[in-house]
Formats: structure tokens, C-alpha cells, sequence
């Protein structure tokens, strides 16, 4: 029998790591930013065109390469990063696994010219689908310099799955925040085509987050510090108001490296606990100081999990830290009073002869009154009005309101027919969460927020191709300030908020103004708007190919009937008929399901 087992060749090796290590146009400029800071840039400059499919250009003023290193960086698990095992838990660098150069030259075609100071020519190397094509001698500035075109071009598949260019661009614009808000010291640009999208100059930690997230994010922070043996943490968090139900800013950072952690995240919530609206989240900006023996970076391609050696204890820190900030800022100052000149009022003392006498009003009552017998009457007033004799009396629990339902076998738990509207049936209001009413096969329960939700949606999907849309103009239009990764999605999304009824003017800067929204929509227009664009960033379950859905359906989840919002039967009536005049009544444009139906011979077998 012959062997089976085969050494793979480098290329398809090198396009199998490709796979973890490179997922999309924002993991290449990942891999490469964090290189050129791990070579001591000062300034790094990012060029990508069509969101990163044609080409991503990374261009720093680092060490450079030699001509033999910038060869030799393109071969599997080359780094200048480690030489044994044990470096590995003395990291101090973002990279040194030595697969981010492989993997990026294994599946796209790849130009680096660099140069070492005291060179006086440099070296330019020339990659496609990891074979080399040509190496030859340069002038160029001291650093690196590289341009990756035509991303995923021999592997087809990959490249189909790659999002619209907005999606791309916006994954590339969080990645890129994940790196420039832990390096603050060093100066970035990033260029879409021929759009400056980032400019930010080295500075503080609390300057380049406004200079990330605008400079009206800097009143919503506190700030964070305490130092142990074990730890250091610092950054900021978000005031208490400061929080979202979408869209909040949340970064971890831990020796310079951004990471993802839950265990963190609860522990910051925790210190929140009754200060923020349930299904709200607070931003923050915390950075981790641990000595690099006590954590693992080691565990993903993506190096963005991150196992610490004293968890808990860690927790106990951060939840302190962040409880102390707001408690510094939610202190009350205490009060004092200028006591100087002020009039000498006497007190009052029962026990003292020379105190002023004080007597009671007399009160006249019935002590034989009692309301719930009619035979009794109160004592006669000359303002009390009397009750009318044609009033309907209820006993105590016979009276139900439109919004209830009869208890079912009890005559007298059954309103009179002149209570109830003779034209829209009974429903019943459950937990202010479901409308539940009687159908032919059984009980049908509808969940209220979720059924709103399909019916604006349909709504506002149809305003789109409708021209006359209402919109209602604000008394003094607001400025509202978006992220740099929140502004391709809104201008991918203007031309259907505009049909909508929005009416936004660029102000320069990611400012616009809000001059007028949907007549049908309520709220302030700065969240509103906020709420919109950080659901479109979330993107939905449901494939919605086009924007004019997606728009369609974060403006109908702003505006749904919410969860706890009690209804009239009026009001419950009307959520039923409109959403049964839906083209689908059973699920959400997202996939959830809206209604079901409890089958009568269910009722029957619970019930013996």
C-alpha cells in the first residue's frame, strides 16, 4: 500500500494561514500598521482604494529593512520579534508570529520598497501569490513602504464574500481605531482614494480619542487611575448619561494590544449597576499595564483574546476603579449656608409657658359613614355635590376595562355589552409586552414591539419610492457629530433618510445639521439619528442587500410601540389589523417571529 501523507508546498500552505490571519482588506491593514509601529514610526500613512479591494498602501518613517530581511520577511514564521519560546511570554511587540507577510503576499500581489538609515540605496521587492517576481535596488526614504493590489485575486471565493465597499471601509476604519487610540504618541493618516478620512496628530490619550470620536465626546468621559502590584489601569469611562443602547464605544486595551474580553466587560457593567437604563451600554477607554509573564496573547491569529494569569483579582480592580470614578463624579458637594446677619426666629417648644398657644380647626364628620354601604350617607355639605342617580354602580370586581378579558365560566365577570366598542374585539394586554386575543383555532399571542416593527417598516420602504414624504422642520436645528467610521455608512444612507423625511446639511468635520425628520417620529432628532447610523453599522440578521431596507428598518425599530408601553384596546386593535394588512404577518424583517397561536385543544388538555 502506498503512503498518503504528503508535505504541502509553501503556497498552499501559506494560503491555508492566509485564511485565519487575513479575513478581509481591515486584517491586512491591521497586520501592517501593527508592523510599522513594532519598527518605531512616527508617522504611518494609510492609502486604500475601492474600501481595500484594488489596493492598500502602508507608508511609515521606521527602521526599515535591509535587502536580505526584506526578502527573508516574506518566508513563513520569520520574525525579528522572538528567537526561543520563553520570548513569548516577554512580549513587547504587536506582532511575532511571522505569519502576517506570508499570508498577505499568499493570496494578493504585494510591492515593498524599503531602506535602513545609513543605507544609501534601498531595496524593492516584488510578491505575487508568495512567489517572487523581482528584486532590484532603490531610491526611497528611510522606512517601508507597502502596497498590496488586487486582494484575494487567486482566490476567488474569498473575494466574492467580501461586503459592499462602505462595510469594508467601515471595518477598516475600526480597525484602524483599535491601533491609533493606543498610540496616541504617533501621528496617522488615513486616505480613501482621493478623501482624507483620518488626520490626527500625536498627542494625549484624551486627544486622540476626540480627535477619533469628536470633541464633543470629551464632556461625556471620566477619568480612571489606580496602580497596584498587580496591575494598572487607566483610561476613561462614560458618564452615566453618556450611555447607549447602540453604538457605545468599549475598548480594552492590555500592553498596547486591543483585546476582547467579557469576563472585563462585566465587571465595568457591574459599576453601572442602577445608574444607566436597562439594555443601555457606557463607553470606555481602559488600558491594561500587566507585566507580560502574567498574560497569554498566544491564543488566536488575531492576537485580540487575551487570557490573564489573576483574573478575578483583576476584575475586582477594574470594578473598584470604575465604581470610584463615578463616585467622584456623582458626589454631592456638601451645602454651606452664610449664617452671618440672619434674623433670630424663635422656636417653638409645647413645654414652655411662654410659647404662643396654637388651636386645631374643629372637623365636623359622620362617624357612621361608610362608602361601601349604600344605606349609609355622609354629613351634609352645602359645596359637596350629590350623586347623580342614573350613575352605573359596580360591585368591587365586576368592572372590566376595554383592555381586559372575562374570567371564562363566570356570568357575572361578563361586561355589559355598552362597555365594550361594538366594532374591534376584545384583546388583553400581557406583562405590556404581548396582546393576546381570541381566534377561531385558539388564543393568538402577538408580541407588540416586533409587529410595530413590521409595520413601519413596510411604512417607511414605501416613502422611499413615494415623493411626498412629510417631514417636519425643528424650531432650532442641532449639530450632531459622527465618528469617521460612522460617516461612509451615512452618506451610503442619505439619499433614503432624505426620502424619508430627514433634511441634514454637511457642516465639514463629520458635523451635520438636522433641520427637519419624519413627521411620523418622535424624540430628539440628534439620537434618533445616532440610533439609525449605529444600526446600520451593527448590520441585522437578515440579508437586507440594499441600504434603502436597512434605513427602513432601524427607523422603524426607533419608532416601534416599545416594550412596556401599555396599550388601550383601541390602540391593540389597531396594531392587529395593520399588521394582518402586512405582505408578512409572521416574521420580522430581521427573522424574528411576530405572532403564534396557542391551539384551543391545547387550552383544553391543560386544563383536564
Amino acid at each position: 500500500m502506498s503512503d498518503v501523507i504528503r508535505l504541502l508546498p509553501d503556497t498552499v500552505a501559506n494560503q491555508i494561514a492566509a485564511g485565519e490571519v487575513i479575513q478581509r482588506p481591515a486584517s491586512v491593514i491591521k497586520e501592517l500598521v501593527e508592523n510599522a509601529v513594532d519598527a518605531g514610526a512616527h508617522h504611518i500613512h494609510v492609502i486604500v482604494v475601492d474600501a481595500g479591494r484594488t489596493s492598500i498602501q502602508v507608508i511609515d518613517d521606521g527602521h526599515g529593512m535591509s535587502e536580505t530581511d526584506a526578502r527573508l520577511a516574506f518566508e513563513r514564521h520569520a520574525t525579528s520579534k522572538i528567537r526561543q519560546a520563553d520570548d513569548l511570554f516577554a512580549l513587547h511587540t504587536m506582532g511575532f508570529r511571522g505569519e502576517a507577510l506570508p499570508s498577505i503576499a499568499a493570496v494578493a500581489q504585494v510591492e515593498l520598497t524599503t531602506r535602513m538609515d545609513g543605507d544609501e540605496v534601498g531595496t524593492r521587492l516584488t510578491i505575487a501569490a508568495s512567489k517572487v517576481v523581482a528584486q532590484e535596488p532603490v531610491s526611497c526614504p528611510v522606512g517601508s513602504n507597502f502596497k498590496v493590489e488586487n486582494l484575494f485575486y487567486n482566490v476567488p471565493v474569498r473575494r466574492k464574500f467580501l461586503k459592499s465597499n462602505a462595510t469594508e471601509l467601515n471595518n477598516i476604519l475600526t480597525a484602524f481605531e483599535r491601533i491609533v487610540l493606543v498610540y496616541p504618541d504617533i501621528a496617522f493618516t488615513l486616505h480613501s482614494g482621493d478623501a482624507e478620512l483620518l488626520n490626527l496628530r500625536a498627542g494625549s490619550f484624551l486627544q486622540r480619542i476626540t480627535d477619533v470620536f469628536g470633541k464633543h465626546f470629551a464632556q461625556d468621559l471620566l477619568p480612571v487611575e489606580v496602580s497596584t502590584a498587580m496591575v494598572r489601569v487607566s483610561g476613561y469611562v462614560g458618564k452615566p448619561e453618556a450611555a447607549r443602547k447602540k453604538g457605545a464605544h468599549q475598548y480594552f486595551f492590555a500592553n498596547g494590544r486591543f483585546m476582547k474580553h467579557p469576563y472585563f466587560h462585566k465587571a465595568v457593567l457591574t459599576a453601572y449597576e442602577r445608574l444607566v437604563a436597562e439594555g443601555t451600554q457606557p463607553p470606555y477607554f481602559l488600558y491594561f499595564d500587566v507585566a507580560p509573564a502574567d498574560i497569554d496573547v498566544n491564543i488566536h491569529p488575531t492576537k485580540t483574546e487575551i487570557k490573564f494569569e489573576n483574573e478575578q483579582p483583576v476584575w475586582q480592580i477594574l470594578a473598584a476603579a470604575v465604581k470610584d470614578a463615578i463616585g467622584r463624579f456623582c458626589e454631592v458637594p456638601a451645602i454651606d449656608f452664610d449664617t452671618e446677619g440672619r434674623p433670630d426666629i424663635p422656636v417653638f417648644n409645647p413645654s414652655s409657658s411662654s410659647s404662643v398657644s396654637f388651636s386645631a380647626p374643629k372637623v365636623d364628620y359622620n362617624p357612621s359613614y361608610n362608602p361601601f354601604k349604600a344605606s349609609a350617607t355622609p354629613a351634609a355639605s352645602p359645596s359637596a355635590p350629590t350623586a347623580s342617580p342614573s350613575a352605573p354602580s359596580f360591585p368591587d370586581g365586576d368592572y372590566l376595562s376595554p383592555a381586559s378579558t372575562p374570567s371564562v365560566g363566570s356570568a357575572a365577570a361578563v361586561p355589559q355589552p355598552s362597555l365594550l366598542s361594538d366594532k374591534s374585539p376584545l384583546h388583553y394586554q400581557y406583562k405590556a409586552r404581548y396582546i393576546m386575543t381570541a381566534v377561531k383555532s385558539g388564543l393568538m399571542i402577538i408580541d407588540q414591539h416586533r409587529a410595530s416593527v413590521r409595520i413601519l417598516y413596510e411604512r417607511y420602504l414605501a416613502q422611499t419610492t413615494d415623493r411626498a414624504v412629510l417631514s417636519q422642520r425643528v424650531l432650532f436645528p442641532e449639530a450632531v457629530q459622527f465618528a469617521p467610521s460612522e460617516l461612509p455608512l451615512l452618506r451610503d444612507s442619505l439619499p433614503h433618510l432624505t426620502k424619508m423625511g430627514f433634511e441634514l446639511s454637511d457642516l465639514g468635520g463629520g458635523s451635520f445639521a438636522v433641520n427637519a425628520i419624519p413627521s411620523d417620529v418622535e424624540g430628539s432628532p440628534v439620537s434618533l439619528l445616532r440610533s439609525i447610523i449605529a444600526d446600520i453599522a451593527e448590520g441585522t440578521k437578515a440579508p437586507l442587500t440594499s441600504y434603502r431596507e436597512r434605513v427602513a428598518l432601524s427607523m422603524a425599530r426607533v419608532a416601534a410601540v416599545p416594550y412596556g408601553q401599555v396599550l388601550s384596546n383601541d390602540e391593540m386593535d389597531s396594531i392587529t389589523n395593520q399588521l394582518f394588512a402586512c405582505s408578512n404577518v409572521n416574521y420580522t424583517p430581521d427573522g424574528r417571529a411576530i405572532l403564534c397561536i396557542l391551539p384551543q385543544s391545547d387550552i383544553e388538555h391543560l386544563l383536564g
